[in-house]
């Protein structure tokens, strides 16, 4: 059984969407050790809502903090300190998907950032999405990630960029899942055909 973590290239990538198509893709665990506001609507209960196999479990975050913020930001106002040592990852007997908090070097207290996190076993999935900037986000990310040994693979999310995603395929030659698209909405329904697609790239 394979350990999947999930990065961003920054904020706002994606990261909810890729994890619930590869978690139905592979009917896997979902894990979200650090959740930063949204409490009501976290992305747990997103990706519960998104994810339509009986067999998923959905293991609880290990610090569930207030403020939409970098987790150490928010963890200070809720008077918390981010202690890796108390992330744990979930017992299972399934495949796991872990989503992590925005980027690769997001700081979770005044030593580690979500790169801690990654254990050298898991496979990484980068989501990259185009914007002003998002080449050199990319690149950052998964050159951290490749010089560390992991095994690195990119999924790009929102609208084709061609030449974009041409110099990241070139520059980076890692393995590329698919693209998510930019759909009117996600259902369970668009999140199943999605794992459809991208299961035998996994």
């Amino acid at each position: 059984m394979s350990t999947y973590f999930i990065t961003g290239i920054s904020t706002d990538v994606g990261k909810t969407i890729a994890s619930a198509i590869v978690t139905e893709a592979l009917q896997a665990d979902y894990w979200k050790p650090i959740q930063a506001g949204e409490l009501d609507n976290c992305d747990t209960k997103k990706i519960e809502k998104l994810v339509t196999n009986s067999k998923s479990k959905f293991h609880l975050n290990t610090y569930a903090l207030q403020t939409p913020m970098s987790p150490h930001a928010a963890a200070e106002i809720d008077n918390v300190s981010i202690d890796i040592k108390k992330i744990k990852t979930p017992k299972t007997n399934n495949h796991l998907v872990i989503e992590g908090a925005g980027g690769l070097l997001v700081p979770l207290n005044n030593q580690n950032t979500v790169l801690d996190l990654i254990k050298p076993n898991y496979k990484v999935i980068v989501v990259s999405r185009h914007y002003l900037g998002s080449i050199n986000h990319t690149l950052l990310t998964v050159n951290t990630l490749k010089e560390k040994g992991f095994d690195v693979s990119i999924i790009f999310s929102g609208n084709e960029h061609q030449t974009t995603e041409n110099i990241i395929k070139k520059m980076t030659e890692v393995p590329i899942i698919g693209r998510i698209d930019e759909e009117p909405y996600f259902d369970g329904n668009v999140i199943k055909e999605y794992a459809e697609l991208f299961r035998n790239k996994l």
